[in-house]
């Protein structure tokens, strides 16, 4: 028998201190609109100078890496969220902090991120549907209602709102953007460490 630990330890290149890079996922889940992308890319800028090991997985960019080959409809959003559990578990595998931004859920695959992902921890952005409707940056919401698209989480596809997310934030009245990244950074302590002074 034995035991995988994923731990990984790296020497810092500069100073020679031996560093143990705790692998992570962060999963950031929430409705179109609800802020996912700019929380992602606020918590990048915010622990990359001081956390090199961090990197974001962006769902835009896994569908283009894999030359745009699915729809949107329900079926097809599962496939790329199992994609990217796959992509985040073997990043993370590597000592990674992985940042992970997430449209579609379902109970099941919440269920196996947290069987699967080392050291997960979830964030739901909390957004009324008529809250989103009003940014809706995309025009999707618009688009579906007025019939020019179909397949929209929220309306013609079902959203599971997540059972037991680590931390909720209320997006209907929501604090800055450096705000609520620093409130991700603090109830990790992984993060925590890596957060500059106020």
């Amino acid at each position: 028998f034995v035991r995988r630990d994923v731990r990984h330890c790296m020497v810092h290149r500069r100073c020679g201190i031996l560093l143990d890079f705790i692998p992570m996922v962060i999963w950031i889940t929430g409705l179109s609109a609800a802020g996912k992308t700019t929380l992602c890319g606020t918590l990048r800028d915010l622990l990359k100078p001081r956390l090199s090991e961090l990197v974001v997985l962006d769902g835009d960019a896994v569908r283009a890496a894999f030359g745009h080959n699915l729809t949107h409809i329900e079926a097809d959003r599962v496939v790329q969220v199992r994609r990217l559990q796959a992509i985040a578990r073997v990043l993370a595998e590597q000592g990674l902090v992985v940042l992970v931004g997430v449209l579609y859920n379902h109970p099941d695959l919440l269920a196996w991120n947290r069987e699967n992902l080392p050291d997960y921890f979830e964030v739901y952005l909390k957004a009324s549907l008529d809250t989103v409707k009003a940014r809706d940056p995309k025009e999707l919401y618009a688009k579906c209602e007025s019939g020019k698209i179909r397949d929209v989480v929220g309306l013609d596809i079902p959203w599971y709102e997540p059972k037991a997310p680590d931390l909720v934030f209320d997006m209907n009245d929501p604090a800055k953007p450096e705000e609520l990244a620093r409130e991700v950074a603090n109830a990790v302590p992984r993060l925590r460490a890596a957060l500059p002074p106020e």
